[in-house]
């Protein structure tokens, strides 16, 4: 599989799949790029799409310091590195958090903007202590168990009943990820900046998307977004909970594809 070097050395593991306009993806957390294969599978038909791991995930290395705003810069590096000067890039969940942090800090190199099942706020105080819980239980069980105990949040119950292998596949893909940079994954997502403030500057066009029984970053969270973004789309995707590109990749896909400009299949 390939690897991007970028300034400074870092290296990221990525894919590159399909022609035509630049569509880059960022994943969820605390998984990898592998979660978009429905989508790079569907996609790459409409466009050139570039799925990325984070640093510490996958096969890229771990970074000295992981924060929302670094991997955006990291995004930022990746697309100087492959020539490419402006992308439509796009995310889920601690991706969208990503892409957001993208388009405040890079709107020059921004194209469009896809931001599924995330939200701009930051996490209350509950949350944050939450994070802080999850980080010592990953730090003693590993990658494994901490995954384990968030399937009911993040995958619906439909799912969890009917698509068995769907969940089985989150959880190989969870499993593999060392502790050390899933901790540090969390306290990124813990100390993440709220993004609300920029959300009325976003001048490209952006499709929200969301699964119906989305638990994490519920419905509501999108139709914030959606509210502050002038001319943003909202797509409820049905039967999908928080991981709504692998629970409903057909109506995921379809509705990128409307956004694309090309037609549904």
């Amino acid at each position: 599989m390939p690897v991007c070097t970028l300034p400074g050395g870092q290296t990221i593991g990525y894919d590159d799949a399909g022609s035509g306009p630049p569509l880059v993806l960022v994943h969820a957390f605390p998984l990898d790029r592998t979660m978009w294969a429905p989508q790079v599978a569907a996609l790459a038909a409409s466009a050139r799409v570039l799925t990325l791991d984070v640093p510490g995930f996958g096969e890229s290395p771990a970074a000295l310091e992981l924060t929302i705003d670094g991997v955006a810069k990291t995004v930022s590096d990746f697309l100087a590195a492959l020539n490419i000067p402006k992308a439509i890039v796009g995310g889920l969940s601690m991706g969208g958090y990503v892409a957001l942090a993208f388009a405040r800090n890079f709107a020059d190199k921004l194209n469009g903007l896809i931001l599924a099942d995330t939200r701009a706020g930051v996490d209350d105080t509950n949350a944050r202590a939450n994070r802080t819980k999850s980080i010592a239980l990953v730090n003693e069980k590993g990658s494994a168990a901490l995954f384990e105990s968030m399937v009911p949040k993040v995958l619906s119950d439909s799912t969890r009943e009917v698509k068995p292998e769907v969940v089985e596949r989150a959880k190989s893909i969870a499993a593999r990820q060392p502790a050390s940079s899933v901790a540090a994954a969390l306290a990124a997502l813990r100390d993440r900046p709220d993004a609300n403030s920029g959300l009325k500057a976003i001048a490209v066009p952006t499709l929200i998307l969301v699964g119906e029984f989305d638990a994490v970053t519920p419905p509501l969270s999108s139709a914030n977004l959606a509210a502050q973004i002038r001319g943003s789309k909202l797509v409820h995707i049905p039967g999908a909970g928080h991981l709504s590109n692998i629970e409903n990749p057909d109506a995921f896909n379809n509705a990128v594809r409307v956004f694309l400009g090309e037609r549904p299949v």
